[in-house]
């Protein structure tokens, strides 16, 4: 683990194990006794989402340990590296969040995790895409465990329609959200109209759309782009690779602020942990000078110039928004170059 990183974990995983041994390692308690545990002991001390893993991690069977907990790096046969896997629709294992696999303390107890690792004022909204793209929370999402939580290395995958979201602790070095992370959202339709109405996301692209509109002609030149990317192309290209878009050196202080009120926006849905960490990373790759910024104008809906492709990339840093026909967003950040988008 990398010493001179900040540290992000509100508690002490050690001294929460230790503190619960003689009751929880000594006895086979039920899923509710040991979530009337938790919430004692949680009652007490801050209730960090990683905590919550590893109180999850021991209340698993080891039937379910079998279906849906895995060593560091586990190589799957059809996406190698399971860990740091990003998709825009699937499940890193067969078993639902709301499946009979899980009890009912369980369940909630995944739903407090998710909680954990989003910002409070973005609940309801994430909700709404749930609601929208897979019925509600847990009804098709699934869940992994890599390692041991507890341990010096273990991370929590959720994934899901519109949905690969991260719980790390910190354990895995350089990287941001503990690896490549996406989250997206149709509202109501799968081709939105250009306003992008109900969709919690668009917001971000609104705020991005606000640079483009301080930028005088010149600038506009470097910064749209005819051809989009494949929108999973997020890995690095490094320090010496050239990076299509506009360079943030070039931009004056004025609107350069509205980029900073950008970036703002993009980090708003998650913990003020990983916020930080992601402005760690900017800063470790040469801060917002690092960056540049593309307007892509091959797939404008609504032919209105408020651009629904749009990416914020440098040379570990790649925050991807499609936002034709609906809402998605591929999201690596590290503050490492040479860290590889799926290892």
């Amino acid at each position: 683990m990398n010493t001179n990183r900040p540290i992000l974990r509100p508690v002490d995983r050690r001294w929460f194990l230790k503190s619960t041994a003689g009751t929880v390692g000594a006895t086979a308690l039920s899923g509710s006794a040991l979530r009337a545990l938790a919430d004692e002991r949680l009652d007490k001390i801050d209730k960090a989402p990683e905590t919550l893993v590893k109180v999850f991690y021991q209340t698993l069977s080891d039937q379910q340990k079998n279906a849906m907990c895995f060593d560091w790096d586990h190589m799957d046969k059809k996406r190698g590296l399971l860990r740091t896997r990003v998709e825009n629709n699937w499940k890193i294992t067969d078993q639902t969040i709301n499946s009979d696999f899980y009890t009912p303390e369980q369940r909630a107890l995944v739903r407090s995790i998710f909680e954990g690792i989003i910002h409070p004022d973005w609940h309801a909204k994430f909700d709404k895409q749930l609601k929208d793209d897979m019925g509600g929370f847990g009804k098709a999402q699934s869940a992994a465990i890599f390692g041991t939580p507890g341990s010096d290395k273990f991370e929590f995958v959720l994934t899901g329609r519109h949905t690969t979201l991260r719980c790390d602790g910190n354990t895995t070095d350089h990287v941001a959200f503990g690896g490549p992370i996406f989250y997206g959202h149709a509202a109501g339709r799968d081709q939105e109209l250009a306003d992008h109405p109900g969709n919690v996301f668009w917001e971000q692209a609104v705020a991005a759309n606000s640079v483009y509109k301080t930028l005088d002609g010149k600038q506009r030149k470097l910064a749209e782009i005819a051809e989009s990317p494949n929108e999973d192309e997020v890995a690095f290209r490094g320090k010496t690779a050239s990076i299509p878009g506009l360079p943030v050196s070039e931009l004056s202080n004025d609107q350069r602020q509205v980029l900073v009120e950008a970036l703002a926006k993009l980090i708003a849905p998650f913990r003020s942990t990983d916020r930080d960490e992601v402005k760690m990373c900017i800063d470790r790759q040469g801060g917002l000078e690092s960056l540049r910024m593309a307007f892509y104008t091959d797939d404008d809906t609504g032919n209105d110039k408020v651009w629904d492709n749009w990416r914020l990339e440098g040379p570990s840093f790649v925050w991807h928004f499609r936002g034709s026909p609906h809402v998605h967003v591929w999201v690596n950040v590290a503050d490492d170059p040479s860290v590889k988008l799926n290892a």
